[in-house]
């Protein structure tokens, strides 16, 4: 029977490919027509600890994981140990036969914190604490177990590839279940060769390697599984043009297409992939092969150095941003704030990710909101603008530019690591809907008399010249200034220049397009308002679609722009509803206590996850149900997550 959705995850030890491996059955099944929706798990340490990345298959566009897992790829005995209770009745784990004997408790990776919480479900359920008992265990309840000889395939890999030591293909093995995988799921092996030579297409060496191992595999599969899975995947035709693109892609290509000359940085999870994928591809080139320009990356010294370089560049004329995550953009809090002063049309791409302090450093959260809205010394004008899935992260990159050059502010560009860190395919993004607009930029000519950087307007915004632009003179400083950039601490002078940059604010309010703001999903006169922000986006349409089906009528307001907030139109749409729901991944609402700041609706009931774990669909429709059964607490506290 075809899959209309297949759920598999690959997992093992930190280092041993588990990336890889789900890159190539990504593209694989996107070359099959299928659409992906893939996240990345990773721990903080280099290499040893368990990582896993689970891939979403189906035949329609998926844009959010589900609890459930049809089919296990294990590297280790630790993987199978933490995601057998997710692998679904029918479905299927790989495993290395040689591992099957294994005493759970004596892995050494598996933390202190897990052992414990196991050995109370292990005794709950009168189970032994060997591998081969949660295996026995789970073929009780429907599950089919796949055990794999990884040491005899590999052996049968070096001897045709004439490699005497089997240690150089011991780390083939993510190849392996790969290749055992899509036997089981009879799935056209021509697409998995191509995936492979699209992955590895400059190491000739590598692809002839990985096409023998997993043709070994393969067959493997075919001749001693015959029955395989229940479930196939079928390639389909594909209507249009496809992409396979993690979040931290998204917005890398989606800067270079929005003009950005300058990019720095100083490494920090998951931040760092983006500046490193721009120096990858800093060539922007339009179809026909036209060069359209580059952008300079700089690795700094540290974070201060970052923002304030960035500033420097913009200031230049470029378009400049820098990114980082939270502890990062703690040490930019000053350059911030002179940013703020300067009225800089700088760009700050924001990744949360688990905190306080060094926290979760490769796991999600949405903590860190009202920082980015309030971070600074004093008060001035900022946007705050957050992506709710990869395709706005990329249009986003974009349009952050033209509001921080508009209307000279500093632009944060608030992204969590559930869209860093995850990968989906798409119909192609179309460059045409990137439009850049500079905002009011004078050159030589239009320079008459002396020159006032911070001209008093209506709007707030100033006409602006490039540094070096002559007879274009005009100071900066950390101080208060006159409208010519001169310090000055009178009292009149202060009242307004602070009334002019916070002027913006209101400018920004009226001119923002209305979709540009807020996205609004549903029936605006339901009386239940979903209101959320960020990643949770997919989990809740998915699960709106469901409770739709069965007769509940929902709506729901995505905010984007989160600063300046849209008070007036989400309040009028609040205040029609009976209950309001508040979903984000935080400990306190942060986007509903803003909310209630903003227009005194408060929320009926929340739904909240902070455990490092993105929500799925299957939470957030358990969760909503519950609400409209009149079944539910005030406040759920989501927990699902290995």
């Amino acid at each position: 029977m075809a899959a209309e959705d297949f759920n598999w995850m690959a997992g093992g030890p930190q280092g041993s490919g588990v990336d890889a491996a789900a890159n190539i059955f990504g593209r694989a099944c996107g070359y099959g027509g299928l659409y992906v929706y893939g996240r990345r798990e990773y721990h903080s340490n280099i290499k040893g600890l368990h990582s896993y990345f689970h891939l979403r298959v189906s035949a329609h566009e998926v844009a959010t994981n589900v609890n459930d897992v049809d089919l296990l790829a294990a590297f280790d005995a630790e993987t199978v140990v933490r995601h057998v209770n997710e692998v679904a009745s029918g479905g299927g784990i790989i495993i290395d036969e040689e591992q099957a004997s294994a005493k759970v408790f004596d892995i050494p990776t598996l933390p202190r914190e897990f052992k414990d919480e196991l050995r109370l479900k292990l005794d709950k359920k009168g189970l032994g604490d060997s591998l081969s008992d949660l295996l026995s265990e789970a073929e009780k309840t429907g599950i089919r177990v796949f055990r794999v000889s990884y040491m005899k395939l590999l052996k049968e890999v070096a001897e045709k590839l004439g490699i005497p030591q089997l240690s150089k293909v011991t780390r083939m093995i993510n190849v392996l279940t790969i290749g055992v995988s899509f036997g089981l799921l009879d799935y056209d092996e021509s697409l998995i060769e191509k995936a492979v030579k699209a992955i590895f297409a400059d190491k000739p060496n590598v692809i002839t390697m990985n096409m023998l191992a997993l043709d070994v595999a393969y067959n493997y599969a075919k001749q001693s599984f015959p029955q395989g899975l229940d479930q196939k995947l079928e390639k389909v035709e594909a209507k249009d043009e496809r992409i396979f693109i993690s979040g931290n892609q998204a917005v890398a290509v989606g800067k270079v297409l929005g003009g950005c000359g300058v990019q720095t940085y100083y490494p920090i999870t998951p931040a760092a992939d983006e500046s490193e994928y721009i120096e990858a591809h800093e060539i922007l080139k339009r179809k026909g092969g036209d060069e359209q320009g580059a952008v300079v990356v700089l690795q700094t010294e540290d974070e201060i150095a970052a923002i304030n370089a960035a500033s420097g560049a913009a200031l230049t004329g470029a378009r400049a941003s820098t990114s980082t995550s939270g502890p990062g953009f703690s040490l930019m809090v000053e350059g911030l704030s002179w940013a703020g002063n300067n009225e800089v049309p700088v760009v700050i791409t924001y990744y949360q990710r688990g905190a306080p302090s060094t926290g979760l450093p490769t796991r999600h959260g949405q903590d860190d909101l009202r920082f980015a809205i309030h971070s600074g010394h004093g008060e001035f004008p900022r946007i705050v603008l957050a992506s709710g899935d990869i395709k706005e992260c990329f249009y986003d990159a974009a349009l952050a530019f033209n509001y921080a050059e508009k209307y000279q502010v500093p632009v944060i560009h608030l992204i969590d690591k559930a869209l860093a860190n995850s990968s989906q395919t798409y119909p192609a993004f179309d460059p045409n809907l990137v439009k850049i607009e500079r905002g009011k930029i004078l050159d030589e000519a239009d320079l008459k008399g002396e020159y006032k950087r911070f001209e008093l307007t209506e709007t707030g915004i100033s006409p602006r010249v490039r540094l070096g632009t002559k007879n274009g003179i005009h100071w900066y400083t950390g101080d208060e200034h006159n409208e010519f950039g001169h310090i000055s601490e009178e009292p009149f002078n202060r009242t307004r220049m602070m009334e002019k940059r916070m002027k913006k604010l209101d400018t920004i309010e009226k001119e923002v397009p209305f979709q540009e703001k807020m996205n609004f999903f549903g029936n605006r006169d339901a009386e239940t308002i979903i209101v959320s922000w960020g990643s949770p986006k997919g989990a809740i349409l998915e699960s709106m679609q469901m409770l739709n089906k069965e007769g509940s009528d929902l709506g729901f307001l995505q905010m984007r722009m989160l600063h300046p907030l849209p008070k007036d139109f989400v309040g009028d749409a609040l205040r029609k509803a009976k209950r309001t729901i508040d979903i984000e991944m935080n400990y306190s609402g942060q986007l509903g206590a803003i909310i209630m700041e903003k227009t005194t609706v408060p929320m009926s009931f929340f739904v909240l996850k902070y455990n490092g774990r993105p929500m799925t669909t299957t939470e957030v429709y358990e969760a909503l149900k519950l609400i409209l059964n009149d079944k539910a607490d005030r406040r759920q506290v989501l927990a699902f997550g290995s």
